[in-house]
C-alpha cells in the first residue's frame, strides 16, 4: 500500500529551499574565510559570488515562508512529543515498539523546523544589515545607517547562526538517509504503508481512514 505524503507543491518548494540552502552554504563559506575562497569559483569568481549570495538568500527566504504556511500546524508541539524525547535512546536503537504514536511529525523533525524557522529569521535580519551598505533603499527601510560595530556584531550573529543552521542540516540529511524510505517522501510524494505504521502511525490512521482501535498493519 502506498500512502501520499507530500503534494508536488510541497515537494517543489522544499527543493526550492534545499537547493537554495546549499547554493549559500558554499557561497557564504567562500566568504567566510580566505582557506575557503576557492569555492568562490563555483560562482564565477569572488565579485559574482558577492552579489549573488544575499539574492539567494531572499529566494530561500521567500521559498522557507512557503514551507512555513504549509507545514507549521503539524509541527506544533503535542504532549506525546515529551514522551518520544524521554524515549529517544529507543529511537536511536530502532525499537519503535517502545515510542508513542506520533504524528505527522516526531519531536526530533519538529526541532528541525522550529530551529531551522527561528535561524533563517535571524540570518535574514543580519543578512540584510551586512548588505544594506551596498544597497541605498535597503537603508531607507530602516531609516539610519549602521555603524561599524554594529556590522561586526552582525556579521559575528550572521556566522553563529550559519553554523548552528548547516548543523542541524546535516543531522536533517542525516536522518532522512537513515531512516530508510524517508528521501522517496520528498522525491516521489509517497511512502508505504509499513513505513508510515512504523514511524508515524497516527498519521497514517488519519490518512488512511482506520479507527484508533485498529490493530490491523498495513502491508509494506
Amino acid at each position: 500500500m502506498r500512502v501520499r505524503r507530500y503534494s508536488g507543491s510541497a515537494r517543489i518548494n522544499h527543493w526550492i529551499v534545499a537547493i537554495s540552502f546549499v547554493l549559500l552554504l558554499l557561497s557564504g563559506l567562500s566568504l567566510f574565510h580566505p582557506s575557503l575562497f576557492w569555492l568562490a569559483g563555483l560562482f564565477g569568481g569572488g565579485t559574482t559570488v558577492r552579489w549573488l549570495h544575499p539574492w539567494i538568500g531572499v529566494v530561500l527566504v521567500v521559498g522557507f515562508i512557503g514551507l512555513f504556511l504549509r507545514f507549521f500546524t503539524q509541527n506544533l508541539p503535542e504532549r506525546t512529543d515529551w514522551v518520544w524525547l524521554a524515549r529517544i535512546r529507543h529511537v536511536l536503537k530502532g525499537d519503535d515498539e517502545y515510542l508513542p504514536e506520533v504524528g505527522k511529525y516526531n519531536a526530533g523533525q519538529k526541532f528541525v523546523f522550529w530551529s531551522q524557522s527561528i535561524l533563517v529569521v535571524v540570518l535574514f535580519v543580519t543578512g540584510l544589515g551586512l548588505w544594506a551598505p551596498g544597497l541605498a533603499y535597503v537603508e531607507g527601510l530602516f531609516g539610519f545607517k549602521a555603524t561599524i560595530d554594529q556590522l561586526r556584531m552582525a556579521a559575528l550573529i550572521h556566522a553563529g547562526a550559519a553554523v548552528l543552521a548547516i548543523t542541524i542540516w546535516i543531522v536533517h540529511v542525516y536522518a532522512a538517509i537513515w531512516v530508510r524510505g524517508t528521501i522517496s517522501a520528498m522525491t516521489r510524494g509517497f511512502v508505504t504503508g509499513g513505513w508510515g505504521w512504523r514511524h508515524h502511525r497516527k498519521w497514517l490512521r488519519k490518512e488512511v481512514g482506520h479507527d484508533e482501535r485498529s490493530r490491523v498493519t498495513p502491508a509494506e
